[in-house]
């Protein structure tokens, strides 16, 4: 597999960052987003302050937000019930299956939609499989699942050989840095 395969449009330090002013500039119209340790801290389903003050201002911007997650059904309506998103269980990430749908589902291109994640993996490979961009954020607590610790284990290897091919590539604390 080749290396761009991994690549983030943009690497951003919070998914409550990304500013939806910033993401119409860039033309996006829709927010699809990974959940665990992305949305919300895999061990902790209720959200934060932050993640619904984020989600309010993307739906003042008419910016719909869907989460697209390889976990299944009951586990994803469970986690996203407190937040009323819609959601895409049994992504199949790293394909580009579960983002393909929810584009279509929209009605809306490819190059209208952004993809926010945390794993490189999975998220990124996903979204440049779907032709859609991609943010790539810090997980939002240290802990993982068992089943994500060993993508972290291969991720730390593809960031350091990234970096070195895109030496633009950088973290930042928002899409216009």
């Amino acid at each position: 597999m080749l290396l761009r395969e991994f690549k983030p449009t943009w690497m951003i330090n919070s998914v409550y960052s990304i500013a939806p002013q910033q993401l119409k500039q860039q033309g996006i119209r829709a927010v699809f987003t990974d959940l665990d340790n992305t949305l919300i801290a895999w061990n902790n389903p209720d959200g934060t302050p932050e993640l619904k003050k984020w989600m309010q201002e993307l739906d003042d911007n008419n910016i719909p937000l869907i989460v697209i997650s390889n976990n299944n059904y009951a586990r994803v309506k469970r986690a996203v019930a407190p937040l009323s998103l819609p959601f895409i269980s049994r992504a199949l990430k790293p394909l580009g299956v579960g983002i393909n749908r929810a584009v279509k589902k929209l009605g809306l291109q490819p190059h209208e939609v952004v993809m926010v994640g945390d794993q490189l993996l999975t998220d990124m490979i996903a979204a440049n499989q779907a032709g859609v961009y991609s943010i790539l954020v810090r997980p939002l607590i240290s802990t993982d699942a068992w089943n994500t610790r060993i993508n972290r284990f291969f991720e730390q290897y593809v960031m350091r050989q990234l970096l070195k091919q895109y030496p633009a590539l950088k973290w930042q604390e928002e899409l216009n840095d």
